[in-house]
């Protein structure tokens, strides 16, 4: 009774007009996002932070994970129509979205992805609000020793998937917890690594280092791309409902990428683009037909479609009862809670039963406004790719150094940014991603107050950590994963040098 209490209660937070206007502005941007190449809900998340500051943390949050889910739906569309994905998660889209384009029936793999997009978002929506109030329950238990032992297994699991080295991705992991602890320590007030400079005595801010990664080393990396013209099928867009044979091909793929999608989803280090991939494995491996995939199969849409948007929904789920962000959109969301005052954990649910339920029922809302939406502007969104580049870019830049200095007017939070855009472009170029640098930065004061916390409990005994069930599990996952990433990281080195001695 209690839950569908608060699902009400969600409902009428979700519906009042300051709530629903955030909702309808962070769909329709997280298309906008998502149709147009070159950005993503990552950069673009980062670049409305500075807009959230004068939001309520509800309306922040809404308008935020509506750019998030938003972008799911939008990708889609370049992928189908002109073979380049909108945004990452889209790029399995492409291999047969595009080819059923070109056999004239770009209408059914826009109105497939555009309604399984509805259903898997839908049906995360509601495994988000029956899941996420008994993990929060079995998260009571946690304590330093368990918090400190799941970030260990969060890093091991970052580190090993979202870079092709190891050895890079713990540099990135070790270069973002020494950013984060530069400010005041939280036990003896000392000040660490400012020299003498006072807009380092807080720290340095999440908003310019996230946009200066995202926002600025985007635009320095896309001015290297002379955009050509890309070929848009507007004579072949229409019949945008699918046959009754496109829906009984589809259905089964859209419940299997939404199950699969999901559950990938509440994983540390899963992503909708992990989850669209391993979707279009398992339909491609399940199907009576498997030699018909990439040439223009409409489950090969369905699935990944379905897969990436329920990604969206079980990603929160860790995010809300933990506090652990799974990827680098949720670690700007905790950033975004962060700036209001808000940690997010187990008793998250109870202390703000309104803002998590007001949650969930506008990404109800939020999907429901993408399919209405969607299928009447699939036009539009079209003619907005001929849009130069030339023309995109500076309007970003100016927006990134609108928003870094609106929030405490201090020019020196600009240069930090433009810092962090210029390392950010460097480590694109080098291959080192943003990801596990961006975990550890925000995640930096959580880990170090738990183990500092755990060590003060055990009067410096490190055997704490196996003391404990919980925390004894996690750590030794996370020691396992570690091993395992390091054997794979030898053995293709080891390949590499039989192949290139």
């Amino acid at each position: 009774m209690d839950l569908f209490h608060n699902v009400g209660l969600g409902f009428a937070v979700a519906l009042s007009w300051e709530n629903l206007l955030c909702c309808v502005v962070g769909v329709l941007v997280g298309t906008l996002v998502g149709v147009l190449p070159g950005l993503g809900p990552a950069a673009t998340i980062s670049l409305l932070l500075p807009s959230t500051y004068y939001l309520g943390p509800t309306p922040a949050v809404i308008m935020l994970a509506g750019v998030y889910y938003g972008a799911m739906y939008g990708g889609s569309t370049t992928s189908i129509l002109i073979n380049i994905p909108g945004e990452a998660a889209s790029v399995v889209t492409c291999i047969d979205g595009y080819r059923m384009a070109r056999q004239g029936r770009a209408g059914p793999a826009l109105g497939i992805s555009a309604f399984s997009s509805f259903i898997a978002g839908t049906l995360s929506v509601i495994g988000l609000c029956f899941a996420a109030p008994p993990l929060a329950k079995f998260a009571l238990g946690f304590g330093p020793p368990e918090y400190s032992a799941l970030i260990f297994l969060a890093f091991s699991v970052v580190a090993n998937l979202a870079s092709q080295s190891i050895l890079k991705g713990l540099m990135m992991i070790g270069a973002g917890i020494f950013l984060g602890c530069i400010g005041s320590d939280f036990i003896t007030g000392d000040l660490r690594f400012t020299y003498g400079s006072i807009t380092l005595f807080d720290g340095i801010g999440i908003v310019p280092v996230v946009i200066g990664l995202f926002g600025i080393a985007e635009v320095l990396e896309n001015m290297e791309v002379e955009a050509g013209k890309s070929d848009v099928l507007y004579a072949k867009l229409k019949g945008l409902f699918p046959t009754l044979k496109d829906w009984k091909e589809s259905i089964p793929a859209i419940f299997r990428g939404t199950f699969l999608g999901f559950f990938l989803g509440i994983l540390p280090g899963g992503s909708p683009i992990m989850a669209s991939f391993a979707s279009y494995a398992l339909e491609k491996r399940i199907s009576k037909h498997p030699e018909n995939f990439g040439k223009g199969v409409i489950e090969g849409v369905a699935g990944p479609e379905a897969a990436n948007n329920s990604a969206t929904g079980g990603c929160f789920i860790p995010l809300m009862t933990l506090g652990i962000p799974t990827n680098v959109v949720m670690a700007l969301m905790l950033g975004a809670l962060m700036i209001h005052g808000i940690r997010p954990g187990p008793m998250f649910i109870q202390e703000k039963p309104d803002l998590f339920f007001g949650f969930v029922a506008s990404m109800y809302l939020g999907n429901a406004m993408l399919l209405i939406l969607n299928l009447p502007l699939i036009p539009l969104w079209v003619r907005l790719l001929t849009i130069p580049y030339r023309l995109l870019f500076p309007l970003i830049l100016l927006f990134c150094i609108i928003g870094v200095y609106s929030l405490n007017n201090n020019v020196w939070e600009i240069i930090i940014m433009l810092i962090f855009g210029i390392i950010g472009y460097l480590m694109r170029k080098f291959k080192y991603e943003a990801a596990p640098f961006v975990f550890a930065f925000i995640l930096a004061p959580l880990i170090e107050n738990s183990v500092r916390q755990s060590l003060l409990m055990s009067e410096g005994r490190f055997d704490i950590f196996f003391e404990r069930p919980i925390s004894c599990v996690l750590t030794i996952a996370g020691f396992i994963m570690y091993l395992l990433t390091v054997i794979r990281w030898i053995k293709l080195r080891r390949k590499i040098s039989y192949e290139f001695p």
